[in-house]
């Protein structure tokens, strides 16, 4: 049910719903009601929809919405349509709220449970009968994409790090997220080496879950609490410095959906750290522009396939680690151009969409094998590993190929 005095019922549906015309561009665009009939589209479970709901529990349906954005991305009138349904959707799972989603969306307490036993977790994982267990019993898909624990976490790593480097530039605060802490570490070691080979101090505060996982499950209550948290932890460090993220999602978090879904836009807190985050392809593109970034840089006679997040397109910054890889001699970046790979977080998780997420990321599967079957890169973490579970390509942050330009070991 939703609850018209709520933060989020305000601030989407009283201005947003009215700039619908009902173009229907949302919905040639959808990348998932293009593969799907369970999903009637993204105009009719929101812009739609939301002027017959006042207060009633909304169309099942709407749960097929995978809350990529492109919608929004598209709307001449600028109507924040994937932002209504994610909205809805909450007020939809408010009161039957199933287990498997509230268990997913703890990436910490995952990351932290596998990691004393990182190499069972994951032979586990990997195991059929469990996972067609955990399939039945919970709803996670027997195929797919689970993380894999990296055994020793970064924390660990940066409390025994010795800094390199002149470090005469400045100081940044660095910004890992959940995977890069528990799961993606080696990424967050060479974008921590990329930083200080280039001259930079880099601080690592404290800092837990963004809620993002939370939010994309309709569990707001908990999202809030979680990036309210981390803003407070981010911003006890120096406030006057840039913080440069490796995690997209979560800098996306940070920086759109807190305020656009959660209804936190008026939080001091969230505001001044959302506006000191900066990707970390963004910040080094940005240092080149201005000449401060050492171009010193290996050929590389490598093809690499670029795919651009669903959560970076949000947060309106263009493709910067497109044009920071084409700095790389010799480096050959075939952008995708494809508006999703299908994963959207934990969606692709689920045992009711699992084919759907690999349909919707099939034109990119396929892009993969025929162009770079060898090499990928791409920003956020889930889609990385929605693109090596279906591809079999080598997947890396951008910022890997950064790292072998400088050679560094």
């Amino acid at each position: 049910m939703f609850e018209p005095d709520s933060h989020e019922y305000n601030l989407l549906t009283k201005v947003s719903v009215d700039q619908c015309l009902k173009c229907t561009i949302c919905e040639t665009q959808c990348p998932v009601m293009a593969v799907t009939e369970l999903f009637p589209g993204p105009k009719f479970v929101g812009p739609q929809a939301e002027r017959f709901r006042d207060g009633q529990s909304v169309d099942r349906s709407l749960d097929y919405c995978s809350s990529c954005g492109t919608c929004t991305l598209v709307c001449p009138q600028q109507v924040k349509v994937a932002e209504i349904n994610s909205v809805a959707r909450a007020a939809m799972k408010r009161h039957h709220m199933p287990l498997r989603d509230r268990l997913i969306s703890r990436t910490t307490a995952m990351g932290a449970l596998m990691r004393p036993v990182a190499p069972l977790a994951n032979a586990a994982l990997a195991w059929r009968p469990l996972r067609v267990l955990v399939e039945q019993i919970i709803g996670l898909h027997r195929q797919a994409a689970v993380p894999r624990s990296a055994g020793r976490p970064f924390r660990s790593w940066w409390s025994h790090h010795t800094p390199s480097g002149a470090q005469d530039k400045g100081s940044v605060i660095f910004f890992h997220g959940c995977a890069g802490n528990w799961f993606e570490v080696q990424t967050a070691i060479e974008a921590v080496q990329i930083l200080e080979h280039i001259g930079f101090r880099v601080i690592v505060p404290k800092q837990g879950c963004c809620g993002m996982a939370c939010q994309s499950n309709g569990l707001f209550d908990d999202a809030r609490r979680q990036v309210r948290r981390l803003a407070a932890d981010l911003g006890q460090a120096p406030a006057d410095l840039p913080i440069v993220s490796i995690a997209g999602s979560c800098q996306g978090m940070l920086k759109h959906e807190a305020a656009a879904i959660l209804g936190l836009s008026d939080d001091p807190a969230l505001q001044d750290v959302g506006q000191r985050t900066h990707d970390i392809c963004q910040f080094l593109l940005d240092l080149a522009q201005e000449g401060k970034l050492p171009l010193d840089w290996r050929p590389n006679p490598a093809t690499v396939v670029y795919h651009a997040p669903c959560q970076l397109k949000a947060q309106a910054m263009g493709q910067p680690a497109v044009a920071l890889l084409r700095l790389v001699p010799d480096l050959q970046v075939v952008e995708s151009n494809v508006t999703c790979c299908g994963i959207a977080g934990t969606y692709g998780l689920k045992k009711e969409k699992y084919d759907i997420a690999a349909a919707v990321g099939r034109p990119l599967f396929d892009l993969v094998e025929q162009v770079s079957p060898a090499l990928v890169a791409c920003d956020t973490e889930t889609c990385r590993w929605q693109l090596r579970h279906h591809t079999g390509a080598r997947v890396e942050h951008p910022i890997h190929l950064i790292h072998q330009a400088y050679g560094l070991g």
